[in-house]
C-alpha cells in the first residue's frame, strides 16, 4: 500500500499529461474544461508527490 500511496502523485501528473497529449491529437484544444482538468490534475499530482515522498519513508 506504501508503494501505491507513494506513486500516487506521479500517477495523477500520467493522467493529467495523457488528457493533455489525447486532447492535443483529437484538436479538442479549446475548451477550457479539459485544459483545465489536466492542469489540476499535474498541479495536484506534483505537490502530492512533493508531500507524500517527504512523509513516507521506506
Amino acid at each position: 500500500m506504501k508503494s501505491l500511496l507513494k506513486n500516487l502523485g506521479l500517477i495523477l501528473i500520467l493522467i493529467g499529461a495523457v488528457i493533455l497529449l489525447v486532447s492535443a491529437y483529437t484538436g479538442n484544444v479549446n475548451n477550457n474544461t479539459i485544459l483545465g482538468t489536466s492542469a489540476a490534475l499535474l498541479i495536484v499530482g506534483l505537490v502530492t508527490y512533493i508531500i507524500l515522498n517527504k512523509r513516507i519513508t521506506d
